[in-house]
């Protein structure tokens, strides 16, 4: 499996677009438990590359698709 289309797919049909935000640490959940840092790492990278949006927050980081690369991340899903 494509790590980093399985995470934008999963926030893709989660509606986490914008505003609407998921801990970063749920990000691995639903992957193989032996690919936890993995999944983490290639989070790390889409913030980087700004497909995903990172928000601090007092409780941890919060993350979420950024509504201005709904092109790119429509392309990557293949929609």
């Amino acid at each position: 499996m494509d790590i980093k289309r399985g995470i934008i797919r999963k926030l893709f049909y989660l509606g986490k677009w914008g505003h609407n935000h998921t801990s970063f640490d749920n990000i691995p959940k639903g992957f193989p438990k032996e690919l936890g840092k993995e999944v983490k790492s290639v989070a790390k990278d889409l913030i980087k590359g700004g497909i995903l949006l990172s928000k601090p927050t007092s409780y941890g980081v919060e993350v979420s698709l950024n509504p201005a690369k709904k092109g790119d991340i429509e392309n990557i899903l293949g929609i």
